[in-house]
């Protein structure tokens, strides 16, 4: 039993995590005012004008709230997807592997982007990509013209998906790889003895195995649908490719902060911060029901 005293040091551990949610969290929650206010620097959020919903209205009103709330959410539907199905698939082909070695540096070799800030793997992918960087030189052998990669709308997504997946399969990795050690071995020893092949095993045991696991991932990835990445974006984007690019957060920058128009950037961040929290709801509502994932 822990005594009342010993239990003080627990509380001084915890101290400094509540200050800092405090002073960062909660008290700029109050700056959500700004929403319903006609905002002006000078006469502060008391004495700024109020205008109540009228920010909303013009906002729904913009041609590019529309836009950034499309590209908003595709880009991150498939980033749940693609960061769901690809580290499953590269789980699957490491478990394998036998060499106990190999599978230990090709582990740690796919981990290592995780590590990297988006501005480092930015300058690594624009200057990849670039119109005569490496990835152009290698299609000039085929005859293939130079194309300008982040100057293509259509082919933006894509390039964010992928270097997405690129940065972080390799730890979404160790989750798969750690819900395969929790399979029975029994399982594929009675699989074997009844004749089924790898391939059947991995159909008949290993999938089904983490079945739980996925639905818990895809299920507690609802709650970032309208997170589509701004560090990555940001770093990466530019005024070519707003029209697939464009996302709430990076226009929520350069509305508020380069436009200065801080009630129409404070009501989107308001609206996109109530959807994704009736999203992250449901999230953990369809986690109980489906995967019996529960936090309380």
């Amino acid at each position: 039993m822990v005594t009342k005293g010993f239990a003080k040091h627990y509380y001084l551990m915890l101290l400094p995590g509540f200050i800092w949610l405090t002073l960062f969290s909660i008290v700029p929650m109050f700056g959500i005012v700004i929403a319903f206010q006609n905002f002006n620097p000078g006469q502060g959020i008391f004495h700024s004008e109020w205008i109540g919903l009228e920010n909303f209205k013009y906002m729904f009103s913009l041609n590019d709230s529309k836009t950034v709330f499309f590209n908003t959410l595709i880009i991150a539907v498939m980033k749940i997807i693609a960061n769901l199905i690809v580290p499953l698939i590269f789980a699957l082909l490491l478990n394998e592997l036998r060499l106990a070695i190999l599978k230990r540096w090709v582990q740690t070799l796919v981990y290592l982007p995780h590590f990297l800030s988006w501005v480092i793997l930015s300058g690594i992918l624009l200057d990849i990509l670039s119109y005569k960087g490496p990835v152009n030189n290698f299609l000039g052998i085929f005859g293939i013209e130079p194309t300008l990669f982040f100057g293509k709308a259509e082919l933006f997504p894509f390039i964010i998906v992928g270097s997405d997946v690129w940065k972080e399969f390799g730890f979404n990795t160790i989750i798969f790889l750690a819900a395969l050690t929790g399979i029975n071995p029994a399982l594929y020893e009675a699989a074997a003895i009844d004749g089924a092949t790898r391939w059947q095993q991995l159909l008949h045991v290993t999938l089904p195995g983490l079945m739980t696991t996925v639905i818990l991932l895809a299920v507690l990835s609802l709650g970032n649908v309208l997170n589509a990445g701004f560090d990555q974006i940001f770093n990466l984007y530019n005024p070519l490719v707003y029209s697939s690019g464009d996302i709430i957060d990076t226009w929520v920058y350069r509305t508020g902060l380069l436009n200065l128009q801080y009630g129409l950037a404070t009501a989107m961040g308001l609206l996109k911060s109530v959807i994704s929290f009736l999203l992250i709801t449901t999230s953990y509502f369809l986690a109980a029901k489906f995967a019996n994932y529960r936090i309380f």
